[in-house]
């Protein structure tokens, strides 16, 4: 065997080493990825799990967890995706720097092309940070509303009662209105007709309200009893009585309904009438304040019954 053939040999074999022991490496950094995002995610939801077992009656408190949890369990898989990617690009020979500055250029590019991009993260960051929205909840989020499916830095998922998913993105939300934070009020408006004694009518509506308030049933999801603020406006066939039950969050449209379908039973076995729409007709008034008679005939036709 020749000097040269020996020499080949040898340097394909240095060759096949060192590939050997890139891939190798390259496994290691990649086995020590998955095992550091996996570590953290048990981690993650171990501590979820054990602030659920020590705040069981801490509801809120649990919605903020969950909702951390997979914040942070997102940004970690974020970053160490990228540690990994650059580890391995070193490892494969190639130069990370110069990746890393052509980055900054067009992160800057992007950065002034995709403002509203930034504008979801920095809004999404803050709207964790200040605890306005978590997992659960549900919430009206400009023309959108619904169930809180999902909160991420980019947008939140909501589920409306129709069932539709909504996405909406960080960058567009300007204004929370949260219906589930700790507690909620039940406003029912009862409307009832002018001959009606109003004071009769509240005294019903307290009776119902405290018949509500000892269904065992219902009895956790109240907080306090019915609170009568009266007679709120006069429309132009009804008196409009306005009250409200504290709740727990969420519990608001089903104690309304309930109360509701009791009042109406209520108020038809004590003949209380639930107004429709009608008007008033009069044929006007003279000068000196007498109106004139308002020609009305009734007439009835005749049925013609089979003999």
């Amino acid at each position: 065997m020749s000097d040269n053939t020996l020499d080949l040999a040898l340097q394909t074999w240095q060759r096949m080493g060192g590939l050997t022991i890139t891939l190798v490496r390259v496994a290691v950094i990649v086995l020590i990825a998955w095992v550091l995002t996996t570590v953290f995610g048990r981690a993650l939801r171990a501590f979820r799990e054990r602030i659920g077992e020590r705040l069981q009656d801490d509801r809120e408190a649990i919605k903020r967890a969950e909702t951390l949890t997979r914040v942070f369990r997102y940004l970690t898989v974020v970053v160490v995706s990228l540690i990994t990617g650059m580890l391995v690009l070193a490892e494969l020979g190639v130069s990370v720097a110069p990746i890393l500055g052509a980055a900054g250029v067009v992160g800057l590019a992007v950065g002034f092309g995709a403002q509203s991009l930034v504008k979801d993260y920095f809004t999404g960051f803050f709207l964790l940070l200040e605890n306005q929205i978590r997992q659960g909840d549900v919430v009206k989020l400009g023309s959108h509303a619904g169930f809180v499916e999902e909160v991420t830095l980019r947008y939140v998922q909501l589920r409306d009662y129709d069932g539709n998913v909504h996405f909406v993105p960080n960058g567009e939300i300007t204004t929370v209105v949260n219906m589930s934070r700790g507690f909620a009020q039940a406003v029912v408006d009862v409307r009832v007709a002018y001959r009606e004694d109003t004071d009769a009518v509240v005294a019903v509506m307290r009776e119902v309200g405290r018949e509500l308030r000892a269904d065992p049933s219902f009895a956790p999801r109240l907080l306090d009893d019915l609170e009568v603020a009266g007679v709120d406006a006069w429309t132009e066939s009804a008196v409009i009585l306005r009250c409200r039950f504290k709740t727990l969050p969420l519990e608001q449209w089903n104690v309304k309904r309930e109360y509701l379908r009791r009042l109406k039973q209520a108020f038809d076995a004590r003949g209380i009438e639930i107004p429709f729409p009608h008007v008033t007709v009069y044929a006007g008034q003279g000068r000196d304040g007498g109106a004139p008679a308002l020609p009305l005939r009734l007439q009835r036709e005749a049925v013609l019954r089979p003999d």
